[in-house]
Parts: C-alpha cells; sequence; structure tokens
C-alpha cells in the first residue's frame, strides 16, 4: 500500500494544472487497473480527466478523488517520506491514501459486481465538470461510501454543512481624491456598509432556521490608484450552512441586499453550490459500519459533523445515503503538516471492504 502510495503521490495533480491531472489520471487508471483487474473509462470534460469503473449493474458507489490543492512542483519542498509511522506529501491525505486503500479494499472481496467506482479530478475546484456526472452515477446507486479522510481520531463524517459562494460587485464613481473627492461615488466605502449588512444576515438566517449557519467574507478587492475614489468593489463570500432551508434563506437574503448610496450599483453573482450531508442520510450506512468494525475487531467507530464539502453532498443531494470520511486518518488537510498514520491504512481498508461486502 505505501509502495501505490508513492506512485500516486509522487505524480502531482494541482486542480488548475490540467495537464497534470491528465497524467495523474493515468498513474490513478493503471494502479486501478492492476487491482481491480479491469480498466476504467475515462471521461474528459472541460480538459479535466475523470475515471470510472463499473461491474455489472452498480448498486454501491465508492466516489473519490484525485486532485489536489498543491501546485505542481510541490514535491521539492514537501516530498514524499514515511518516518516512524507517518506518511508525508502532497495531497497524502487529502486524499490520495483514500484512493490507494480503496483499490486494496476491493481486492479482498470475493466479487466486484454491483460496485461503482468513481475518481473525479476536479473536486477541490468546486467539481463543476463533474457535479453532473457524479450525481448522475448516485442516482443508481443505492448507497455511495466516499473516501476523503477521516475526521479528528478516525471520526467518520456523517453531517457535512452545504457550500454557497457569491461575488459581490460594487460600481460607483471615480474622481480625483484631493481635487475634488465629493464628486465619486465610494465603491470601497459601499462595500465596507454591505459588510456590515451582512454581518446582520447571520442572525436573520439563525433566527429564521436555526443555528449553524457561517456567512463569511474572504477576498476583497478595491480601487486602481491611491489618488483615485474607488469606482469598483468586489467581495467573495463564502457560506456554510446546516440545511436546505437555511441555503435558500441565505440566497433570498444575499439578492436583497441594496446599496446605501443611492448612486452606487451592487451586483450579486452565485449561489448555492453544494447541498448538506445531513444525519438522516447518513444513519443507517453509519450503523452499519459500526457492525462492521465490530464483527472485524476494529474498535468502535466514531462519527464527526464537520463544516467542510465534499462530492458526498453531491451524493446525498440526489437521495443516495452517504457515509463520508472513510480515508485515510491523519490531518493537516490542504496544510504544511498534511500527513497519514501508517498503521491505519490496512485497518480502513478492511473496514470499507466489510462495508461493501455488506452493502452487496
Amino acid at each position: 500500500m505505501l509502495g501505490d502510495l508513492e506512485t500516486l503521490v509522487t505524480c502531482e495533480s494541482y486542480s488548475a494544472d490540467l495537464a497534470a491531472v491528465a497524467r495523474s489520471a493515468q498513474v490513478v487508471a493503471e494502479q486501478g487497473a492492476r487491482l481491480l483487474g479491469a480498466r476504467p473509462e475515462t471521461l474528459v470534460s472541460g480538459g479535466v480527466s475523470h475515471l470510472r469503473w463499473s461491474f455489472g449493474t452498480p448498486r454501491v458507489l465508492l466516489l473519490g478523488h484525485h486532485d489536489t490543492v498543491w501546485p505542481t512542483g510541490t514535491l521539492t519542498t514537501h516530498p514524499f517520506s514515511v518516518r516512524e509511522g507517518v506518511v508525508r506529501g502532497p495531497g497524502v491525505f487529502d486524499m490520495k491514501a483514500g484512493l490507494v486503500q480503496m483499490f486494496h479494499a476491493l481486492t479482498l472481496l470475493p466479487s466486484l459486481d454491483g460496485v461503482c467506482v468513481l475518481v473525479t479530478g476536479d473536486e477541490e475546484v468546486g467539481s463543476d465538470t463533474s457535479r453532473a456526472l457524479i450525481e448522475e452515477t448516485a442516482r443508481a446507486c443505492r448507497a455511495a461510501l466516499v473516501l476523503e479522510a477521516s475526521a479528528a481520531g478516525g471520526a467518520l463524517k456523517t453531517v457535512r454543512k452545504g457550500v454557497s459562494h457569491y461575488e459581490l460587485t460594487v460600481h460607483g464613481r471615480a474622481a480625483h481624491s484631493g481635487l475634488e473627492p465629493e464628486k465619486g461615488v465610494n465603491a470601497a466605502t459601499e462595500l465596507a456598509h454591505q459588510l456590515l449588512a451582512l454581518g446582520a444576515m447571520s442572525d436573520t438566517v439563525t433566527t429564521r432556521t436555526g443555528a449553524g449557519t457561517t456567512i463569511t467574507p474572504t477576498v476583497m478587492s478595491a480601487g486602481t490608484t491611491t489618488n483615485t475614489v474607488p469606482a469598483r468593489a468586489e467581495l467573495s463570500v463564502d457560506v456554510r450552512v446546516p440545511s436546505p432551508a437555511a441555503q435558500d434563506t441565505v440566497d433570498e437574503l444575499m439578492r436583497a441586499l441594496t446599496p446605501r448610496h443611492p448612486d452606487a450599483r451592487l451586483h450579486v453573482a452565485g449561489g448555492p453550490n453544494r447541498p448538506p450531508l445531513d444525519a438522516e442520510s447518513s444513519r443507517a450506512l453509519f450503523a452499519l459500519a459500526q457492525e462492521v468494525a465490530a464483527r472485524a475487531g476494529l474498535g468502535a467507530l466514531q462519527e464527526a459533523a464537520v463544516g467542510g464539502a465534499s462530492d458526498g453532498n453531491y451524493t446525498a443531494g440526489v437521495g443516495c445515503p452517504t457515509l463520508d470520511g472513510l480515508g485515510a486518518v491523519g490531518d493537516g488537510a490542504h496544510a504544511d503538516h498534511e500527513h497519514v498514520v501508517t498503521a491505519a491504512m490496512a485497518p480502513r481498508a478492511r473496514l470499507l471492504a466489510g462495508l461493501v461486502g455488506a452493502l452487496l
């Protein structure tokens, strides 16, 4: 398993580097073909390479991704290494170890009839080219098992918040900031008012739909030169919601934002990206996983609710029961200390094999 993991990690696959993602898809395809005894379909959409294996009539979907957030060349500063039971390298935790565990888990089954494996290439950037493929595949299955990394301590992820993204653009009017600032409409000042409105919006959503929604301003820019009243300002907003009702409420309130200055204009783009993965979608699968773990002597399983989203949100959103976080045990997704605990890899593979077998 460690040898296969090194093969995947040392083939870098930065989401924005489509050539690198294509090379990675070839490497993943070869590894999967060797372990599963069949070559996948290679599905290219928008220049992004996705892989799908189907055995018989699919009933259980195993879902993962092979792209990472790490720019091509990161291996020079974050090389693959195995020391004292810890594996490091770009994308090792999120989520190449999950792919290796999945392939090896499937070798433990007497038959793969009813299994579908889908490995996408753009999860880290919103799954724009793979969403339809994921949803189409999930609709035909009775369960989706997501090989994203586990939560703290190896906990499975039974709840994920939904995600919405918005871009606010303020259009003002430029003027010389020293000679005649009064003739301008300061887009930066207007954007400051909108920031305050977003803060109040969180309280409104909580009152209407309950706690758990976060509305977070992230990337912001305004102006062109230090002596010009800004004519344009832009803001990105990240929204995480616990329920479809909260997602709809945020969308309604975002589109109802109005400028404070009478001559300013406000444009709101974006909207819901991923629906929530709620506890009901994962409850039965988590209970089954607990039974499998107990029978196999793998210890008690823990569950966690997390704010981060995955492609499991899409499978749950189309009504396919979904259990997430079945991949690697470790820490540091998207961070310099990203790592995987080697001792957990084989037990997690056995857990997955037992769970797939029980579902089939």
